[in-house]
């Protein structure tokens, strides 16, 4: 095996605005990872730019997957962190899950989950932050128009279909993509091994996050010792990305509340999937 040749990658899917930024971070905790610590969505989509399927989505399937890109990311990751072993996360990723497989099938995966109510009311507020979120405005083939105009930039991820929202109310592209990119992991779990899985509720790390945590480091094959156990217990206190205060069930009063319960049945199949 080259020196520089990956073994059991850990990549880190959700919905953007689910809590995975969350879990990245912690997982970058333990020594025996390496880290980027950033986003990789800039890397990956110039290994494979959206542009080549004519911007119709981030995703990427199996036959995307090529020994060279397997050796050209396994020599990145190496390169900056000094690891074969390393985790990732951008919100693409859950688009390309068998590809992600097929690229590394020794791969574990660590899907996210959040509540439909919160997870939506964060993506709502996050398209109201294109500063942060956009995702390539100045490039797409269709003009952008949420919520009657006045969010003129897309945000998040490009899922199949996004061109059917470009003048749709931000509750209902909020519901896209969290429909979306949630079917799209649940579905390629189906080709997973279960040793390769680690699924978890957001909600748990807010009730007790170091018991959750250790069960995803555990599941991850990662040791969980007293520095990671104190890290955990205050990793709450460290506000990563969030918008507003850390609790359950914001969205019930908060501002999105009319929008959100509009579109929920919208999401309700997807949700029930999930364990919701």
């Amino acid at each position: 095996m080259r020196p520089q040749a990956a073994e059991r990658p850990i990549i880190v899917v959700g919905c953007s605005r689910a809590g995975t930024t969350l879990v990245y971070k912690t997982l970058s905790e333990s020594r025996e990872l390496g880290s980027l610590q950033r986003e990789t969505h800039d890397y990956w989509s110039n290994l494979h730019p959206p542009s080549a399927k004519d911007w119709d989505t981030h995703a990427l399937g199996a036959s995307d997957a090529s020994a060279a890109d397997r050796d050209t990311v396994s020599r990145y990751f190496y390169a900056w962190t000094g690891h074969r072993r390393w985790v990732d996360k951008n919100n693409q990723n859950g688009l390309c899950v068998p590809y992600l497989q097929a690229l590394f099938p020794d791969a574990v995966f660590v899907f996210v989950k959040r509540s439909p109510g919160d997870n939506l009311n964060s993506l709502i507020e996050g398209w109201r932050k294109p500063d942060e979120f956009a995702t390539w405005s100045d490039k797409l083939p269709a003009k952008v128009a949420v919520e009657n105009g006045r969010l003129g930039q897309w945000c998040f991820f490009l899922a199949d279909g996004w061109r059917d929202y470009v003048n749709a109310p931000v509750e209902e592209v909020a519901a896209f993509q969290y429909e979306a990119i949630n079917r799209a992991i649940l579905d390629a779990k189906q080709g997973i091994p279960a040793g390769q899985w680690v699924e978890v509720f957001y909600e748990d790390f807010l009730r007790d996050p170091v018991a959750t945590f250790r069960r995803v480091f555990e599941g991850c094959g990662l040791a969980f010792d007293q520095e990671l156990e104190q890290h955990c217990a205050g990793v709450l206190d460290i506000p990563y990305n969030a918008f507003s205060e850390i609790r359950l069930d914001k969205w019930k009063d908060g501002r999105n509340r009319e929008k959100i319960e509009r579109v929920l049945p919208k999401v309700a199949e997807v949700a029930a999937r999930m364990g919701y």
